[in-house]
């Protein structure tokens, strides 16, 4: 509903222009602008409330609150109104739970000072008074799963769901009524006989119409029943109960479009729709093409690094914020995050050296320094236990021939190297057979037993790392080998090579493909801007080319637009294409995938210095 009421506004806008009503267009851009319904749009009414929120405006967010109660609230069914309330509870414990983590304790004893009238009838509110009392209130047993980012993410799916089918639910009764009143036959201009019929036959249409419309109604008052009787999903805490209702719809506009959109606006999708885009933002702060894009284990951060050899650190809720810039004097070609503790950064340069940086503190803790001969550290990997890190480095040299046919690897020589993360020191050098050869890309199974890598020579090399030795190794491309990762369950991994080709390999029977899917050019790279005057700009893919769901069913990958998100198929020629992010104007080169309760965020970064965040709602079946 939400972009038909957008497209409503610049439909009268036109007319004005076209008309020349200047004064008319002022107030309308004025209205606009002061609209609290934000034209309908789901993601702009909950930025306002989190701005209320961010503020400790408690006034305008009782106000808008009770605004939106008075104009849209107060309409529904008595049965959705226990839903409303419990809305209304969670977002005050939102603000609440939001001063203590800021320190404003006097925003704290305010909000009970000016509720306490109302509250401290409301059961759910009484042992709440003292809170404010409460030393360390986040180890609470009680309270600590308040202030957990899971919480807070269910919440506010939550009433983005609730306010998606409520105008979705709007939009559906206007189109009813628009019909019923188009299917009201004329009959001023007929004569008396021809009216008595015409007014039978009316009555007979009409009584149709109401049945029909009354079958439709209340098949859609059942489909709302059943989408708002949905257990919320569980969380640490058990005593939450907000209206977790999915919407069954989404937005009509195409899905390149960049703007956020309601996931109830108009249109609709098959019941085979895995996910919902709630809603899309842009990170703008680089100012040249992304090579490495990748939120951190705990999902609060991102890191992003371009190759002006620029590193930003930023957050992304409830809003987007940079919380480090790091200005690299070497060029850097590689970036990790540490798994434990989750703040530290890994950053490898192209003149052999890796650093170790906290982005809490800003400020680098160590630089290793790897091998003068391989400088080139091309992939980093930290082991799920966070006590070492796997380092790739690569002697200079280009490997293979972009433009050549058929592409034959050309081996650049390489090490494949273990360090101590406490100690910062090597422990090991791994043995690359049948030669030294450039590695690409590495990573852990979730324990880190197993390590996977993929090489310049189109071989993946399966390590066994509590012997510290190669188990298994077998040509996978017909040229490099550019992304590897294993599968949800562990006993196959994925890759995309140079070939174009994405294989999933099973790792208990060495070399044997379990299934084989073509990617487009523009997947796999390299990747090419083309500006004015025949300027051309070419990248080579350096960071992650694909990404999996939380469940592994899903693929997110590179196109020239956006990310494409595909569903995983055995044995099938193609991938099956469920949704496409769009929202970008140069090629994307690098892609990352967070999942966290059912709200999912992709991340895809283009050429362009462009990082989209798109937030998905899985739809359970």
């Amino acid at each position: 509903m939400g972009s038909a009421v957008e497209r409503t506004d610049e439909h009268v806008r036109e007319y004005l222009i076209y008309r020349g009503f200047t004064n008319a267009l002022k107030h309308l851009d004025s209205d606009i602008k002061a609209d609290k319904e934000k034209g309908f749009r789901v993601d702009k009414i909950i930025d306002q409330l989190q701005q209320f929120i961010l503020t400790f405006d408690l006034f305008s967010l009782k106000e808008y609150w009770l605004y939106l109660d008075r104009r849209l609230f107060c309409r529904l069914e008595d049965i959705y109104r226990s839903t409303v309330n419990k809305l209304r509870t969670s977002l005050f414990r939102y603000y609440i739970i939001n001063t203590i983590q800021k320190g404003n304790l006097e925003k704290t004893q305010e909000f009970f000072q000016k509720q306490a009238l109302e509250l401290q009838t409301q059961a759910e509110w009484r042992d709440w008074f003292v809170l404010p009392f409460v030393p360390n209130p986040e180890q609470n047993p009680f309270f600590s799963p308040y202030f957990s980012r899971q919480w807070a993410d269910t919440f506010l799916v939550s009433l983005h769901n609730f306010l998606s089918v409520l105008f979705q639910c709007m939009h559906i009764l206007q189109l009813e009524a628009s019909q019923s009143k188009e299917g009201k036959p004329p009959s001023s201009q007929v004569s008396t006989s021809e009216t008595c019929s015409s007014q039978s036959q009316q009555a007979t249409n009409q009584s149709v119409n109401q049945n029909s419309r009354n079958k439709r109604i209340q098949e859609h008052e059942k489909e709302r029943k059943e989408l708002f009787s949905k257990p919320p999903h569980q969380t640490p805490e058990k005593k939450v109960e907000v209206g977790d209702a999915e919407p069954t719809e989404t937005s009509g506009d195409p899905p390149d479009s960049s703007s956020s959109r309601s996931c109830g606006a108009g249109g609709g999708l098959s019941a085979e729709q895995p996910f919902i885009k709630l809603s899309q933002e842009e990170y703008g702060e680089h100012h040249s093409a992304i090579m490495h894009c990748r939120v951190d284990s705990s999902g609060r951060r991102v890191a992003s690094l371009d190759v002006d050899g620029v590193i930003k650190v930023w957050s992304f809720n409830p809003m987007m914020q940079t919380k480090a810039t790091i200005m690299s004097k070497s060029p850097l070609l590689s970036l990790e995050w540490a798994t434990k503790p989750d703040r530290l950064l890994l950053l490898g340069s192209g003149v052999g050296t890796v650093r170790l940086y906290d982005t809490e503190a800003k400020k680098n803790l160590y630089e290793m320094n790897i091998d003068e001969t391989h400088p080139r550290i091309l992939s980093l990997a930290s082991s799920p236990s966070g006590s070492s890190f796997i380092c790739s480095a690569a002697a200079l040299g280009q490997s293979g021939n972009l433009e050549s046919s058929p592409r034959l690897p050309i081996p650049v020589s390489g090490q494949l190297l273990l360090w101590d993360t406490k100690t910062v020191k090597q422990q090991l050098q791994f043995s690359l057979e049948p030669e030294p050869v450039a590695i690409n890309c590495t990573a852990f199974n979730h324990n880190g037993n197993l390590l996977v890598t993929g090489a310049a020579d189109g071989v993946i090399r399966l390590f066994d790392m509590q012997r510290y030795e190669s188990a298994m190794s077998w040509r996978a491309h017909d040229g490099e080998v550019y992304s590897v990762e294993f599968s949800y369950d562990e006993n196959t991994v994925f890759s995309v090579g140079e070939d174009g080709k994405f294989i999933q390999w099973n790792i208990h029977r060495c070399g044997v493909k379990q299934s084989e899917q073509g990617l487009p050019q523009d997947a796999t790279g390299p990747f090419v801007l083309s500006g004015y005057s025949g300027y051309k700009q070419v990248q080579v893919p350096r960071g992650r080319l694909f990404a999996f769901d939380s469940e592994g069913q899903h693929i997110l990958t590179c196109s020239s637009s956006g990310g494409l998100i595909y569903r995983l198929t055995n044995g099938q020629p193609a991938l099956d294409r469920v949704l496409s992010l769009g929202g970008h104007k140069a090629p994307v080169v690098t892609v990352d995938w967070c999942s966290a309760v059912d709200c999912g965020t992709c991340l895809t970064a283009s050429m362009d210095g462009k990082i989209k965040l798109s937030t998905l709602l899985a739809q359970k079946s």
